[in-house]
């Protein structure tokens, strides 16, 4: 489903990925597993388009994903959480969720919400607040909506379980191992394999920015 070969990334000219290589193959899970500033962010940024790829190749499935702007990465099915939750504190909830399904117009926006909302059901009744208005677990479950609405492929989660309490890493948990068999196919970036071990297909370990 997603093929990174040979992966070379500079962020102000310091090389963050070298020579980095993972693939994701359809309806798996696989773990991103490195130390904090390893270059697991900086994998996912280079998916998304955020990180321009200076070497290698990064295709899903025939398409040449680096030709793609990162609005046109989410209309090909791929859901993005971000470690630091990336939501707009001005908009609410249900907005932040929309966010990627209005540049996605060939996604049905309604079909979608009501999927998000049936596999979070804790979000229907926050969601005209504010995002700024909630907690920063609470803040967690937008980000994975969000990343769900669009991720009919491929799901990104970036640290999903970093800094959050242990009853909200459990839920968090129990949400991606419900996707199982769903199809999707599922990176997980994380520091250890506390929580999502028996959820996984597969682990790449990130090293330095190459593969151990």
């Amino acid at each position: 489903m997603i093929r990174l070969e040979s992966a070379r990334v500079e962020i102000q000219n310091v090389e963050v990925l070298r020579q980095f290589s993972l693939e994701l193959k359809p309806g798996t899970m696989v773990g991103l597993i490195g130390r904090n500033g390893a270059g697991k962010t900086s994998v996912m940024r280079t998916i998304m388009g955020h990180l321009k790829l200076l070497g290698g190749q990064l295709r899903f499935g025939d398409t040449d994903l680096a030709a793609l702007a990162p609005h046109q990465r989410a209309a090909l099915g791929i859901g993005y959480m971000p470690e630091d939750r990336g939501l707009v504190p001005e908009l609410t909830v249900e907005e932040n969720i929309c966010l990627p399904l209005w540049v996605s117009p060939s996604l049905p926006l309604q079909e979608r919400l009501a999927f998000v909302y049936g596999v979070l059901p804790e979000l229907v009744a926050m969601k005209s607040r504010k995002a700024m208005l909630l907690s920063g677990g609470q803040q967690k479950l937008v980000a994975m909506a969000r990343a769900l609405s669009v991720g009919t492929k491929v799901l990104l989660l970036d640290e999903p379980f970093e800094g959050v309490a242990p009853a909200l890493s459990q839920r968090l948990s129990e949400v991606v191992g419900g996707l199982r068999g769903s199809g999707l196919s599922v990176l997980i970036s994380q520091s250890d394999l506390n929580h999502s071990q028996s959820l996984l297909d597969a682990e790449v370990v990130i090293e330095r920015g190459g593969n151990l």
